[in-house]
């Protein structure tokens, strides 16, 4: 698999695009993942990520979509997000990227109003119209399993279920490893992705909470996981995802780092590919 990272980190710590995109392409990642909003990105902006990307070999690979509202209990807000989500698949297209990676909403009002299997039914109906949409494109869809308690995919189990009930072939799974830890998911639960996942996201956590650290600086034991992940045979990519680094001035040595730790990680167990 090769190694790509999500060009939030930079965007975080107040570096404009291009400088990150620039800074990505000369630490040694293989490829990048885009975040951005596509109803508001300007068509200057779009051209700035293609072109930039093109000049420095560096393939544009997912786009991250927060799209909570596709399991809204009210037709016209998930419509609206519905509708959103197509123009992230319309702008990775035109990027020439894969995926997007879709995060779903969670269960309001802890289940006590509107019935989980309602909220569960409006997830299924979106992402099939969606699946639907990114097939005429030949773009998949990647599901994050988050991992929260009131998260509709909140494990491998409900991953898998779910996938299972949308039962579209470009609607697959994202892996994220430190949310695996956060929901106690066992290396060897990822048997049950085989055929179903797509992508991946890498970073560490303190066992505790959402973090989204380089490795090494959690307690998130990588070897085992990358070595169930190889053998799932994924044609994909292993994206480091990082928060805000604790000085933001620091930000190449923060992503430098990851890359390195990351990187010797992938080759221990013969991960990756370039």
């Amino acid at each position: 698999m090769k190694l790509g990272i999500i060009n939030s980190a930079f965007q975080q710590a107040g570096v404009d695009t291009a400088t990150g995109l620039k800074i990505i392409s000369r630490i040694g990642f293989d490829c990048v993942d885009i975040f951005t909003e596509a109803m508001g990105i300007s068509q200057k902006e779009i051209k700035l990520v293609a072109n930039t990307c093109a000049k420095l070999d560096l393939p544009i690979i997912s786009l991250p979509v927060v799209s909570l509202g596709l399991v809204d209990f009210n037709d016209v807000v998930r419509q609206f997000h519905v509708e959103r989500t197509k123009k992230y698949i319309d702008l990775a297209g035109t990027w020439g990227a894969k995926n997007i990676l879709l995060v779903l909403g969670e269960y309001i009002w802890q289940r006590e109003v509107i019935p989980a299997e309602k909220q569960w039914h409006f997830a299924v109906e979106t992402c099939r119209e969606l699946g639907d949409y990114t097939a005429r494109r030949k773009i998949d869809i990647a599901l994050e399993l988050e991992p929260f308690r009131l998260s509709l995919l909140d494990n491998v189990d409900s991953m898998v279920r779910f996938i299972d009930e949308v039962n579209h072939p470009r609607v697959r799974a994202n892996i994220d490893i430190s949310h695996l830890v956060l929901s106690d998911t066992s290396p060897e639960e990822l048997k049950k992705l085989k055929g179903k996942a797509i992508h991946v996201h890498l970073s560490d956590c303190d066992g505790k909470v959402h973090g989204d650290l380089p490795p090494g600086r959690g307690v998130v034991k990588f070897g085992p996981y990358l070595q169930a992940i190889k053998e799932l045979k994924i044609d994909g990519v292993v994206s480091i995802e990082l928060e805000y680094a604790p000085d933001p001035r620091k930000i190449i040595e923060w992503v430098a780092e990851a890359y390195r730790e990351t990187a010797t990680r992938m080759d221990m167990v013969g991960l990756r590919k370039n």
